[in-house]
């Protein structure tokens, strides 16, 4: 059985390795920047299976305007359980109806998030990171 928590202490190893598992581009081999991305986003929902780390939902928010879902990484021996879906749901939650919800996806899932009801927008500007 799935257990959600919210701002739960996770490893920095356990968040690598759901991660890699998930598929997700993210820097997992720069310990230091994986351990900054957790200690300076303010809502964090996990799931685990017993003691395993099998989801993270990591996001920064204001609680009051705006929240900006930075990662939804699910490991690959359980997506397709609508875990991402409940960490979404979590989150907005979460932040209650009058705090506008965003994120940026990766190509190949821009067909999963309309599923779990959110909306694809055409007014989001970017500027790529300089790794």
């Amino acid at each position: 059985m799935i257990e959600y928590k919210r701002n739960e202490k996770i490893s920095v190893e356990a968040f690598r390795q759901v991660l890699i598992s998930s598929g997700i581009n993210r820097p997992v081999n720069d310990i230091p920047r994986l351990q900054a991305m957790l200690d300076n986003s303010n809502l964090i929902w996990t799931a685990w299976d017993g003691d395993r780390l099998v989801a993270v939902a990591r996001s920064l928010t204001d609680f009051s305007f705006v929240c900006y879902m930075s990662d939804l990484a699910v490991a690959s021996d359980y997506q397709k359980q609508g875990i991402g879906k409940k960490l979404i749901d979590k989150t907005k939650e979460d932040l209650g109806p009058t705090v506008a919800f965003l994120l940026l996806s990766a190509p190949s899932a821009m067909e999963y998030y309309p599923k779990v009801g959110l909306k694809n927008i055409s007014n989001a500007f970017f500027t790529p990171r300089k790794d």
